[in-house]
């Protein structure tokens, strides 16, 4: 069965498009992750490929200045009450993944540091693909 995607309202001026998506799992562990922690956002400081972990923490927890760039927002809502979820990333790594479209989803594993479902035996992890636009 494919993996079904949310994809991120576009937050970039200018862009037309979504530059992240989270897969089904991923919507259904922020669901959990919302009931135990509250509002959720998401921060990508490090990696620069497939496999990369974003760092999932209590919006507002992580604070985001002018070295950081908001790549998306998402509502993981089941349509009743808005349950927003945005996606940072530091303009520096940004330079890296400016080109790919991400995904966010879950695997096995213990998440990393801080990340709110590290407890939950799971990760999340980065899934990229080339953007194909023109130069």
């Amino acid at each position: 069965m494919p993996h079904t995607k949310l994809d991120a309202g576009v937050t970039r001026p200018g862009e037309d498009f979504s530059r992240v998506a989270l897969t089904t799992e991923a919507v259904e562990l922020l669901r959990t992750m919302w009931i135990r922690h509250g509002p959720l956002m998401f921060h990508q400081s490090g990696g620069c490929c497939d496999g990369s972990s974003p760092m999932c923490y209590p919006a507002g927890e992580f604070i985001t200045g002018d070295s950081d760039e908001l790549l998306g927002l998402f509502d993981i809502s089941d349509g009743i009450q808005p349950q927003p979820v945005e996606f940072w990333m530091s303009k520096e790594q940004f330079n890296y993944w400016s080109h790919t479209h991400l995904t966010v989803d879950v695997v096995p594993g213990r998440g990393s540091g801080f990340s709110v479902e590290a407890p939950e035996g799971k990760r999340f992890l980065i899934r990229s693909t080339l953007m194909d636009w023109p130069a």
